[in-house]
């Protein structure tokens, strides 16, 4: 009866024994369902290199000073947001205010002489004064008597001739209003030529824009061709490169090329502008790249454009979701499913892709399947 009942006892230790090895061996597998995991992804791209640029704005004037003066009205301070038309900066114009105002008065009076001018040539044409009574000596019955018979003796023997006469009045009074109109032609000249001048005290918005940065304060004596103020339309941006002549020949306006930003990520930039001529000295052609609307940042910014080059062989790249990264210590490192289990891979990453992904540069060959999100106590071959 004792023996049956050892054998009993050491037959319940042998299953228990054995269910708790089944429990530690069956561990692994049901962790390793719960990870969640992506592929590493390879894409093959062609001879490309990266080329360092800045970001400036899509236009930008710089507006100096055109007459000597002290400034006496700035429009804000940098980043002022300003309208087509909009002064900027203005000089003090006093001395060329009075002056416009005594051209002002010249016109008043060229206009009151031409008026006048008309006023006697019509009096000539309509009464000539060559029979006019009050220009004969004479009054009453003599006048008279000189008008009908004094002036027709005259004229009959050839001592006067009235109808000369008239005309050359006439034609007297034709150029005194030739001469009036040329009085108010060139002192309204003289008032164009001030308000003309007045244009130079000031600096006025052509489109509409920021400014990027002011030169001068309230206050300051300038001197002709001295800066005021930088002024730039920054709605839309582009980079401009230095790029070398072997990579420029494989650009054409409208090219949609990678760009990368500081601030932004990556874009797609389009090729803009190719300058005809290269720099003798640097070998290299100024290419602007415009940029999406709406891409973060601003102009001073640094940027790189990858271009095409066909002296560079076909790449292979990886890239792996940015949710598979782990950062131990400074070293960027990834756990990849090997034979059912994880193993931890140190990787050197590149460039944030479009998709969201980034660029693996070495450390996965493709194909392999990383985990996503993995825990901190996770162990590689564990």
């Amino acid at each position: 009866m004792a023996g049956a009942l050892r054998i009993a006892v050491v037959l319940a230790f042998s299953c228990l024994l054995a269910s708790s090895v089944g429990a530690e061996t069956a561990a692994p597998a049901s962790s390793q369902g719960q990870f969640l995991t992506a592929p590493v992804m390879t894409t093959r791209s062609g001879g490309s290199a990266t080329v360092g640029g800045t970001v400036i704005p899509f236009k930008q004037v710089v507006f100096s000073a055109q007459v000597p003066g002290r400034v006496t009205f700035i429009a804000g301070a940098e980043g002022y947001r300003a309208a087509e038309g909009e002064v900027l900066v203005r000089i003090d114009d006093d001395d060329l205010v009075a002056k416009r105002r005594a051209a002002v008065s010249q016109i008043y009076q060229a206009e009151a002489a031409l008026r006048n001018s008309y006023m006697q040539y019509s009096r000539e044409l309509y009464s000539p004064r060559v029979n006019s009574l009050t220009n004969m000596p004479g009054m009453g019955a003599p006048a008279l008597f000189d008008q009908f018979f004094t002036r027709g003796f005259s004229s009959a023997m050839g001592q006067s001739n009235p109808g000369l006469e008239r005309q050359a009045d006439l034609y007297g009074a034709g150029v005194g209003v030739d001469q009036a109109q040329s009085a108010l032609t060139a002192a309204q000249a003289n008032l164009e030529a001030i308000d003309a001048a007045m244009k130079d005290y000031q600096a006025v918005a052509g489109f509409a824009g920021i400014i990027m940065a002011k030169h001068v304060e309230v206050g300051d004596t300038v001197q002709p061709g001295m800066p005021l103020v930088t002024y730039a339309f920054v709605d839309y941006l582009r980079v401009e490169a230095d790029v070398p002549v072997r990579l420029a020949a494989g650009l054409a306006e409208g090219m949609l090329v990678p760009t990368r930003l500081d601030a932004g990520g990556q874009v797609d930039a389009k090729v803009a502008q190719i300058y005809p001529v290269a720099d003798p000295g640097r070998h290299t052609v100024k290419v602007k790249f415009d940029l999406p609307l709406g891409t973060p940042g601003g102009p001073g910014m640094y940027a790189e454009v990858t271009v095409p080059d066909a002296s560079v062989p076909m790449q292979v790249q990886t890239s792996v979701p940015q949710e598979a990264l782990i950062w131990r210590g400074s070293l960027p490192s990834v756990f990849v499913l090997d034979g059912g289990k994880p193993s931890l891979r140190i990787v050197r990453v590149g460039y944030p892709l479009a998709d969201g992904r980034i660029s693996v540069v070495s450390g996965l060959s493709g194909g392999e399947v990383v985990i996503l999100n993995p825990p901190a106590s996770l162990v590689s071959g564990q």
